[in-house]
């Protein structure tokens, strides 16, 4: 049974493997903006993408909010455009667009026509360095932005949960503060903030442009010395990282808020493939330990807590080990009709301590190893697929090639290593819990009756 797992392993690599050979460039430019190139010929269209070193972990205390803002702003004209004129223009060259923000970048894309290329290229050369950032506009997007934490945030429960848990989790690393910004902080970001934050880090020597499709290398990279190539560099300091200091044993939080059912949020530090001092393999390693608990449907946390003993109405895991700072290993669900979330906790902390006492059998390891490599095959057959991973791993520090060497290294993890893992980074003094405690919902009538001046909500 391994070895037709092994040989389906291989199979699926196949591809992989394949578009590892085509022509992938890169150029940087003499402003410091880096092109990145892989051409990709299966049909007429090309994705192009600009991401920025700077998200929400760059922000300082009264000012969190300011990336996502801004990346609205950046729809919002500049000296040689109106407001809406990118999005119309894009839109009337048959493209699509559109961006995010996260912790550690933001991001910029267009998907077109190959022969659109060029209109692309000169629009987003424009907002890089031009944005005119009218204060009506950011007044009505600021309020836009909280109307949207509010919807997003303040109004869903487990949303809620999870950003006070980062809260508590992290002491002092900027992954305690939520991507949308802080409430209070948002209230009090001016446009004058906006604009310092505009111009201390969209610069081309802090971005790269990537670029896969149906195209030529070398003409790609005269359309970006074309656009981007007349921009000027600026000062771009490096972030200085505020290191998470030892966590000193296990922290709890409740989180008291209208909901319909319980909630549980359980997090492990653990550590990332930047860091320095860490052996190579252990991401890798946490990356199969969070698959062997939630990698789909015939899963550990799915078979034996969903479909099992039916403990859990949901329960997933999740890790990335592509962060610029360190972070988590997560664990969540929902306790089933009939159980709480008491029992819940100790039913994924019996999971955990299942991780450390047996090592992970050979045929599971190779059944979750089989669909690990599919799922990152799947995520490379797009054009889009393709330079989002190459602008994410660009952005954090890692560079491109990883995209190619990835499935490799996870070929390469044994029962042992992932076993490693479990014991050296799930432990009680690495953990935060938060429990969504539900209270009534707007309009609920009382459940049962309570004497005269007691709290209804005490359990």
């Amino acid at each position: 049974m391994i070895r037709i797992l092994k040989a389906l392993a291989l199979v699926l690599l196949a591809p992989l493997a394949a578009q590892a050979t085509p022509k992938m460039q890169e150029l940087v430019l003499d402003n410091g903006l880096k092109v990145v190139v892989r051409e990709d010929r299966r049909a007429p269209i090309v994705t192009s993408q600009v991401w920025y070193r700077v998200g929400s972990s760059y922000e300082h205390g009264g000012v969190t909010g300011v990336s996502h803002v801004l990346e609205h702003m950046m729809f919002k004209g500049t000296e040689q455009r109106l407001p809406g004129e990118f999005s119309r223009i894009i839109a009337e060259n048959g493209g699509d667009e559109n961006a995010f923000t996260s912790r550690d970048y933001t991001a910029y894309y267009q998907n077109l026509a190959k022969d659109r290329l060029d209109i692309a290229f000169e629009l987003e050369a424009d907002r890089m360095r031009n944005l005119t950032l009218p204060p009506a506009e950011f007044a009505k997007e600021l309020a836009v932005v909280q109307e949207e934490r509010r919807l997003r945030t303040d109004d869903d429960p487990e949303a809620l949960t999870y950003e006070r848990f980062n809260a508590v989790a992290y002491a002092a690393s900027p992954y305690r503060n939520p991507v949308i910004g802080w409430e209070g902080d948002l209230a009090g970001l001016t446009v004058e903030d906006m604009r310092d934050w505009y111009r201390q880090w969209y610069a081309p020597n802090n971005a790269t442009l990537v670029v896969v499709g149906d195209v030529d290398t070398e003409a790609v990279f005269e359309l970006a010395r074309k656009h981007f190539g007349p921009l000027q560099a600026e000062p771009v300091a490096a972030a200085k990282q505020r290191p998470e200091p030892a966590q000193p044993g296990e922290q709890r939080i409740q989180v008291k808020a209208p909901a319909k059912e319980s909630y549980l949020l359980m997090g492990y530090k653990a550590t990332s493939l930047t860091q320095p001092g860490v052996e190579a393999w252990e991401p890798y390693a946490l990356e199969m330990l969070s698959s062997v608990l939630d990698g789909g449907g015939s899963t550990r946390l799915n078979r034996e807590l969903v479909r099992g003993t039916q403990v859990a109405a949901d329960a997933g895991a999740s890790y990335s080990a592509f962060t610029r700072l360190p972070g988590m290993l997560l664990l969540d669900g929902t306790p089933a009709k009939g159980h709480d979330v008491a029992e819940l906790e100790q039913a994924l902390l019996a999971q955990i301590q299942r991780l450390k006492d047996e090592p992970v059998g050979e045929a599971e390891l190779e059944r979750i190893r089989t669909g690990l490599i599919a799922n990152k095959v799947y995520e490379l057959d797009s054009v889009s697929g393709q330079a989002m991973q190459i602008g994410m791993l660009e952005s954090v520090g890692l560079g491109w090639p990883l995209v190619y060497t990835y499935v490799e290294q996870l070929n390469a993890i044994t029962p042992a290593q992932v076993q490693a893992v479990a014991r050296k980074y799930l432990t009680a003094d690495n953990l935060t819990v938060a429990v969504l405690d539900p209270q009534p919902l707007a309009g609920d009538a009382p459940t049962h009756a309570t004497k005269a001046g007691a709290n209804p909500h005490v359990r």
